[in-house]
């Protein structure tokens, strides 16, 4: 065999190699979550692991830990996330560029609503008078966590507590931590309360609940409370926990919730989002044996909560799957 003719055959031998090898390789996204305490991280990790064993998805996610909603807005925003898990308020907030967040953000489009936020507002049972979210005024200067800086459910915190005409900045000494970090201080004493929206059950409120049993409350929301929160973004809905969602809670716990909601970059393909929407709810069983949030999502209220417009992919599958899309969600 010639030498030349061997050059050939190494050189179509490496061409065929480097295709197999790009045919093999997979486009990365990232999907970023919330603090490790939460809901929105599990659930996350869950979904990245979902669409990387799947053997019909070309491209991965890998799921990142953050402050939460608002970090995640910035991640998008910076396309240092392609994905995001956010409360469906903050998506209403970025899309518009209101509240926390002063300038719109065009470029975002929505997946689908997911599980519902849960509001846990959590004191010392010491404070507790008429066991509603009226008994922060109790607090008196205590050490009280809304969440960390930036994050999701530090704003909606103070959005919730303004909405209520609670003066948190004189009520409060706040002090800012992730969720396991406050469950951790509220059974050393280090605060009297924490605020932690997340899916129920949530790992740092049972965490404080198998340490403290009846040493605290997670607070009610009254009917004119969940009224006044509605006013201005009627997304809340009563939510109640039965006895034993928490270890020693032996009461229901009649609290308030709206929907989390998984948003992407518009610049992400139209193939790639309808496949992740597509596995996503093909595969919801999968995820619902990891979290139990997850066993409250269902396809017919995919839709429910959902303020941005549906990405192109997202759009294509639920119109196949016969969904009524609301006007509002279509470009």
């Amino acid at each position: 065999m010639t030498s030349n003719r061997l050059l050939i055959i190494f050189a179509l031998a490496f061409m065929a190699l480097s295709c197999s090898d790009q045919s093999n390789q997979r486009h990365s996204y990232v999907l970023t979550t919330g603090s490790t305490g939460g809901t929105f991280y599990p659930v996350g990790v869950a979904l990245s692991t979902l669409v990387t064993s799947a053997e019909s998805a070309d491209f991965s996610i890998t799921a990142i830990s953050s402050a939460g909603s608002m970090e995640n807005i910035k991640l998008l925003r910076d396309d240092q996330a392609q994905f995001a898990l956010v409360l469906s308020i903050f998506a209403a907030w970025a899309w518009d560029g209101i509240g926390p967040i002063k300038n719109p953000q065009p470029h975002i489009r929505s997946i689908s609503a997911m599980w519902p936020n849960v509001e846990h507002f959590v004191i010392s049972s010491d404070l507790v008078s008429t066991g509603t979210l009226a008994d922060l005024n109790n607090v008196n200067g205590g050490r009280y966590v809304l969440g960390m800086r930036n994050s999701g459910a530090e704003h909606t915190g103070i959005y919730i507590l303004e909405s209520l005409k609670i003066n948190y900045l004189e009520e409060f000494s706040l002090a800012y931590m992730g969720y396991g970090a406050s469950a951790g201080a509220l059974q050393d004493g280090n605060i009297v309360g924490m605020n932690v929206p997340a899916g129920a059950p949530v790992t740092a409120i049972t965490q404080a609940y198998a340490q403290l049993g009846e040493g605290m409350r997670v607070l009610d929301f009254s009917e004119q409370e969940l009224e006044a929160v509605n006013q201005r973004f009627p997304l809340w809905s009563s939510y109640e926990m039965p006895p034993g969602t928490y270890p020693y809670q032996e009461k229901t716990i009649k609290t308030a919730s709206s929907p989390n909601v998984l948003i992407v970059r518009e610049d992400v393909s139209e193939e790639v989002v309808y496949s992740l929407t597509k596995l996503l709810w093909d595969n919801l069983a999968t995820l619902q044996e990891i979290h139990s949030a997850t066993k409250e999502m269902v396809l017919q209220e995919a839709l429910t909560g959902v303020t941005v417009p549906l990405h192109p992919g997202a759009l294509r599958y639920y119109t196949e799957q016969g969904l009524t899309i609301p006007s509002y969600l279509i470009e």
